[in-house]
């Protein structure tokens, strides 16, 4: 499906491809300047161009005071900095941070070779970069024998925090000066220090560029201490700050990047013995509350108490169980005097009663017997089936009937039905 989106959703993409676009990003650019405009902000406007192209150029107030001149129409200049979208006009400019005088264009063209074929070798990237160590006991120095940098560090050093300063002295200017540094690097690493600092004071492109060329790079790239890139002023760039650990303003600043403040690292211990001993006091209080606790559960005392008071418990728990051991004793012993009573009493009562009833009972069962009556001269007359025939509408002439006497029984057939008139 079809992605839409808006202007301003488009120039934001393209603002954030660009301004994170190799070759266009953090690059020297000359040409000449033309509708410079200053504006009372401070901030500058202008075109930047050349025989075949222009494009339009911001310098904000914060980097046009760190360059020394006053850019005017027709002049010639290489200026530092990246390609950036306007995302309102959707216009792009190019962002301006410093800027140095023209007549040294083949000079910035081979900046820019250098720098090109440098960070293809992957030397400026940013994964490269080591941490310094905290306390750094012994510190390397690639400078100048007589210049004011070694004194700017030593004073520093003394202010923050004293390490020893090891000065491995370097022409920092003209012919032969980038392998004097580069062997001053190799030097302090074969000693064994614990940072490095390159650098010298501010200067022109021209007085600077032994920090651009490849042997000092690739010497800061070899070292396996960190090192400090500090050259010239905030302004200055050079090969050298990009591929250094770390790049300082200034050899001032350098120093003060490598050593801490004693005065913060005192406070800070203040502050860690602060809480430390709080955590202290914490835990003894915490542990003398537990050791009385436990003191007073084991103290002769209050283990006696607590002997008393279980002997008397199991005193108490003693006599219930013997008063109900009784209870229980007793009321068996009468359950079983009744028992044994009652016994005793049955065969004078009960049987002779029983035997009575069983007697009456017989009686009345043989007065009821049917077949003792025949012996009195009666007999029982009944029909084939066994049926007993008490009426003579029960039987009808010619039928067989039975007639049962004391000692047997007779079979006949009715000859005449002659019932009674009153039935």
């Amino acid at each position: 499906m079809e992605e839409t989106i808006t202007v301003t959703q488009l120039n934001t993409r393209v603002k954030n491809v660009m301004t994170n676009a190799p070759g266009v990003t953090d690059v020297w650019v000359t040409g000449e300047i033309s509708n410079f405009k200053l504006y009372s902000s401070g901030h500058c406007y202008f075109t930047l161009k050349d025989n075949g192209s222009e494009i339009r150029c911001v310098m904000f107030k914060s980097a046009k005071a760190r360059i020394d001149f006053e850019p005017t129409d027709n002049m010639e200049v290489a200026v530092y900095g990246s390609v950036d979208i306007y995302v309102e006009r959707g216009s792009y400019q190019f962002m301006v941070q410093t800027m140095k005088r023209g007549g040294i264009g083949n000079l910035y063209a081979e900046l820019e070779k250098l720098k090109r074929k440098l960070e293809a070798e992957g030397l400026f990237e940013q994964k490269r970069k080591r941490k310094l160590p905290i306390y750094p006991k012994v510190i390397g120095v690639v400078t100048s024998q007589s210049g004011a940098v070694i004194h700017d560090i030593i004073t520093t050093s003394g202010r923050r925090f004293p390490a020893d300063i090891i000065l491995a002295p370097a022409k920092v200017q003209g012919e032969g000066a980038a392998q004097s540094i580069a062997a001053g690097i190799e030097l302090l690493n074969r000693i064994g220090v614990d940072v490095i600092i390159v650098g010298r004071g501010g200067g022109s492109m021209e007085d600077l560029w032994a920090f651009n060329e490849e042997k000092t790079v690739r010497a800061i790239a070899a070292s396996k201490v960190p090192t400090i890139s500090a050259v010239g002023h905030e302004s200055d760039f050079t090969l050298s700050d990009l591929v250094a650990d770390v790049r300082a303003a200034t050899p001032t600043a350098a120093a003060e990047i490598a050593l801490r403040d004693k005065i913060e690292i005192m406070n800070q211990l203040n502050n860690d013995t602060v809480r430390l001993n709080r955590a202290l006091s914490y835990k003894i209080e915490k542990m003398r509350s537990r050791f009385n606790k436990v003191d007073s559960k084991l103290s002769p005392k209050r283990a006696e108490e607590m002997v008393a008071m279980k002997s008397m418990r199991l005193d108490h728990i003693s006599t219930r169980l013997a008063g109900a051991l009784r209870n229980t004793v007793e009321m068996m012993r009468r359950r079983y005097a009744f028992a044994e009573m009652r016994l005793e009493k049955v065969p004078e009562n009960l049987i002779p009663s029983r035997i009575r009833t069983l007697e009456n009972l017989t009686n009345r069962l043989e007065a009821l017997d049917p077949y003792n009556v025949l012996g009195r001269g009666y007999s029982m007359v009944t029909d084939e089936n066994g049926k007993a025939l008490t009426s003579t509408r029960s039987v009808k002439k010619g039928k067989n009937i039975i007639v049962r006497m004391r000692d047997g029984s007779i079979d006949a057939e009715i000859k005449e039905v002659r019932p009674n008139d009153k039935c």
